[in-house]
Formats: structure tokens, sequence, C-alpha cells
């Protein structure tokens, strides 16, 4: 299956991280790499959870947009968490019902001790389908 691999303007550039944020098949399916609070350059922007998960989606949706996605083609979400205990849940729960409400895509959320960058709290990926 023909793919590629893109990255779109309005998020940092991940090459020197080593990848790509965006790959599209020639099918239906679009793989959004794990988005984070980052700035312009990769750094962490945001230092609080909640900001960082807030900050994550919002890439996450400029992510969809260059593919001409939204937010409603996303079929599965894969979560990190740094610390994951119930505040936390309840955090990402708020942000996750107020994009997709009552209808959210599947998610796996996996609770880990350190992510790539220092200071990172919270990472997500997606797998989107277009119609």
């Amino acid at each position: 299956m023909a793919h590629t691999l893109s990255n779109p303007e309005g998020l940092h550039d991940p090459v020197p991280f080593g990848y790509s944020h965006l790959a599209e098949t020639s099918g239906e399916l679009v793989v959004v790499a794990g988005q984070y609070a980052s700035d312009a350059k990769g750094g962490v922007a945001v230092e609080d959870f909640a900001g960082q998960v807030e900050l994550a989606f919002a890439h996450l949706g400029t992510a969809l947009e260059a593919a001409g996605l939204g937010y409603r083609h996303v079929v599965r979400l894969g979560t990190y968490v740094v610390d994951h205990d119930l505040g936390r849940l309840e955090v990402l729960g708020e942000r996750v019902h107020a994009i997709w409400g009552g209808k959210p895509p599947a998610q796996t959320l996996l609770g880990v001790a350190t992510l790539a960058l220092p200071g990172m709290l919270f990472e997500v990926d997606a797998l989107a389908v277009r119609d």
C-alpha cells in the first residue's frame, strides 16, 4: 500500500527526533504520531498536566486538518500518562468528552514512568479513517 509521510505547518519539525507527524495511505487510513504539548522547536511548552493534555489534543487537531480530516474521523487513540492516577484520568476524560461527546473513539491508556523529553507528562497518538 502506497503511503506519504508529512509534517504539517503549525507543528514542530519532528525529523530531528526521528519521526514524522502523519502517515497517510493510498486507502482510508491515516496514522498520527504521538502529539504532546510541544512548542515550535519541539520543546515542552506547558508544565501542568491539564495544559499538556489540552495542547496535545490541539496539535492532534492540527495534524488531522493537514490530512483533510477532523476529530470525527478518529477511530482509535493511544494515550500515555506519566504518573497516572485517577485525577489525571479525570482530566483526560473531560478533554475527550469535550471533543467527542458521548461517542469517543476506542482508546488505550498506558501509565508510563517517563516519556521522550524531560517535563513531558502526556502524549496522544491516533488512527483515523477517511470517509
